[in-house]
């Protein structure tokens, strides 16, 4: 299991962005060289967990339990075969293009190091937006996207460090509980009977998930 790259954004102006001032940070291109990766602080406040990573959309990215976003090469590469179109490291907007390693089976709480020194804790899947179908230019792209659950996971900080392409990715600490990225995904978006599956993993859950959760049971609850 290793990182095959480490892909960072800057500010671009398009024109499919949900963000007023039409800009986003979704255009992610691979790097040379190590990269710091730390807490960004709160969801609102703090934008991507990656030193020189531009968030601009800080309402619903970036923060503590987005801080970081990683995505498989082997789900790329079937996405190439589906849309039949070559699809380079960074370009669903991830972080941390891995390869070897099940992200989207990961399971909440799952801690990874990469490198010698970064752990990062797995909080949750990723639910498509408009700005990541216009980034794409797929039409239905949000739609197909959530219909495969494949969703790639962001990952809290557990301990900063720095990393770079081609360093080893070692799970450290695996829940038995067996709530995966892909299923809090499907529990937050098609499937809203699962949600009281995910309690197992409730604390290591990302915080709006966590909410969602408790909301469903107080309405279950009458």
């Amino acid at each position: 299991m290793k990182l095959l790259s480490v892909n960072l954004g800057h500010p671009t102006a398009v024109p499919y962005t949900d963000q007023a001032q039409g800009l986003t940070g979704i255009e992610k291109r691979p790097v040379d060289g190590p990269v710091r990766v730390t807490a960004p602080g709160p969801k609102g406040v703090g934008g991507s967990g990656l030193a020189g990573d531009s968030v601009c959309d800080l309402r619903h990215h970036g923060g503590d339990d987005q801080a970081v976003y990683a995505f498989a090469r082997e789900d790329l590469d079937e996405w190439e075969r589906e849309l039949g179109r070559p699809l380079a490291n960074g370009s669903f907007g991830e972080n941390l293009t891995l390869d070897g390693v099940e992200v989207s089976g990961a399971v909440i709480g799952e801690r990874w190091r990469i490198g010698a020194e970064l752990v990062l804790e797995v909080t949750s899947g990723r639910i498509p937006c408009r700005t990541f179908q216009g980034h794409l230019d797929e039409r239905g792209w949000v739609k197909r996207f959530t219909r495969k659950a494949a969703t790639g996971a962001y990952l809290r900080v557990i301990e900063p460090g720095e990393i770079r392409a081609g360093d080893a990715v070692e799970i450290v600490h695996r829940p038995e509980h067996g709530v995966t990225a892909a299923m809090q995904f499907r529990a937050v978006t098609t499937e809203r009977e699962l949600l009281p599956r995910l309690l197992p993993a409730i604390d290591a859950l990302h915080t709006e998930t966590r909410a969602r959760l408790h909301k469903y049971l107080a309405e279950q609850a009458g």
